[in-house]
Parts: C-alpha cells; structure tokens; sequence
C-alpha cells in the first residue's frame, strides 16, 4: 500500500495547486503505467472555461500525449475522489484497468459538487431526460459509418 500513498499524494499535490491557485476544484489525478507516473492533473475548469477540464480528464490527456497513444491498457489511476459520470466514462474509453480513489460522489456533493443527477440521467432512455435528446434523420448518417466501415487505414479503437 506504500505505492498507493505515493501516488495518491501526487494526486492530492495536483489538487491543492489548483485549490490554492484557483485553476479549479479541489481535485487531482495521476495516471501510473509500470510503475511510473506517465500523467497528473488538477481541476482546471475554472481558469480553462472549459467544463470538461477535470483532473481525470486532465490527467489522461497528458498521459496520452507523453505515450503517445491514446489508449492507457494496464494503466492506474489515482484520484482524490469517485470520478464522476464523465471522467468514468473517460476511464472506460482509455482501457485503465484500475481506480483508487479517496473521497466519494457523497463527499463531493456535500460541498456543492453534485454528480448524482447525471448518474440518474443515463439510465433513461433520450426521450426521458432532462435536457432535450432529438432524433434526427439525416441521409448522410448512413454513408459516414458506411465509409469509415469500409475504411482499410483506419486506426481502430
């Protein structure tokens, strides 16, 4: 468990600089392949105007680029609390094989960072949302797939 506690202080050293610079939230990150630190990131919605800036998100951008792949199989990622809907996904989508995390969506949203209606909302149908999802028919849909299907120097992923 040493290894853990290292790592989770690199991530909650990536959180406190963006609490204390006001980048963002109070959140870190570090993405560990081998047994080296190949990606960290605080929160940076704030400062970056971006609402995907997150301190997972950010933290698997930056081990993507330093590897130079965009897939991180057999990485860890340590963060300082549950990864939300969004990261999670994130997560998924990067082939990351396992999480460690510190606070829970529970703490977070005891101090305004309220996740839980998201959670709620993927498990409806489009049409049942809260935010508007349309279905639109366009004869285009079709042959972009039907390209990319066909594709033979595609890079799969």
């Amino acid at each position: 468990m040493e290894a853990v506690e290292t790592y989770m202080n690199e991530a909650f050293s990536e959180a406190f600089h963006s609490v204390r610079n006001n980048v963002g939230g109070p959140f870190g990150a570090v993405v560990v392949m081998d047994g080296k630190v190949i990606g960290k990131g605080g929160n940076c919605v704030s400062s970056q105007n971006d609402p995907t800036a997150h301190a997972e998100i950010v933290a698997i951008r930056d081990a993507c680029r330093n590897i130079a792949n965009f897939d991180l199989t057999g990485a860890v990622l340590y963060a300082t609390c549950e990864p939300c809907p969004m990261c999670l996904s994130a997560i998924y989508w990067a082939n990351i094989r396992s999480v460690y995390y510190c606070s829970t969506r529970h703490d977070a949203a005891s101090i305004g960072f309220k996740d839980n209606h998201i959670y709620e909302e993927l498990n409806l149908l489009p049409e049942q949302r809260k935010i508007n999802f349309l279905h639109v028919n366009h004869a285009t849909a079709a042959e972009l797939f039907k390209e990319w299907a066909e594709k033979t120097d595609k890079t799969p992923y």
